[in-house]
């Protein structure tokens, strides 16, 4: 009896096959596996490290930019009267008022990576300074015995001063500031999946 070896089955050849596509599948995972690590810790490595000094940093380029230097000219009447004397004074002052936050009075900074949270403390913006820049004396009485010294002219500026700070609670100058601070550091550090809180003093 003859054995036709063209009808019969490569048996023999199934298992290999079988062997070799599973080694084939395994090897390309392996290889899937490799190179997503290898992404990812590119991914990683490519990302802005968030530390507490960065943010100190750009807190402190902020608070420079939203400071505001406005300039005001009002007009003050001084009055005094020394026994019986009353001596009188219409001036009209120009001078420069700058607001800002005043990072002297401290500046606190919390970083929560695994929370993904920045907490910025900084003091509420107000009027930091106040230069007058003109004065100019329109009309003038002195008093019999009251007679006009430095000293009415240190008071005639502190009057200025004082205006002028009122003028900038009520122009608001201050709010403008933590307003646009705040805007700023937000867009800033709402990166990479963090979100940022502030707080002022």
């Amino acid at each position: 009896m003859r054995f036709n070896q063209q009808n019969a089955p490569p048996r023999r050849l199934w298992p290999w096959a079988v062997g070799l596509a599973l080694l084939g599948v395994l090897l390309s995972l392996v290889i899937w596996l490799v190179i997503a690590r290898l992404n990812l810790l590119a991914s990683n490595a490519s990302q802005t490290q968030v530390t507490q000094s960065a943010v100190v940093q750009q807190v402190e380029k902020v608070a420079k930019l939203v400071s505001s230097e406005t300039t005001l000219r009002d007009v003050v009447v001084y009055e005094n009267t020394y026994y019986g004397s009353t001596k009188k004074a219409l001036v009209v002052v120009s001078g420069k008022l700058l607001s800002g936050i005043n990072l002297d009075k401290g500046t606190d900074v919390q970083i929560d990576d695994k929370a993904k949270l920045i907490t910025i403390s900084l003091p509420r913006p107000e009027v930091l300074a106040i230069e007058i820049t003109n004065v100019q004396t329109y009309d003038e009485q002195r008093g019999l015995w009251n007679p006009f010294s430095a000293a009415d002219h240190d008071a005639i500026y502190k009057l200025a001063r004082d205006k002028f700070a009122e003028t900038g609670n009520e122009m608001k100058v201050a709010d403008a500031a933590q307003q646009s601070a705040t805007e700023m550091l937000q867009a800033m550090f709402s990166t990479n999946g963090y979100r940022v809180e502030i707080t002022y003093r």
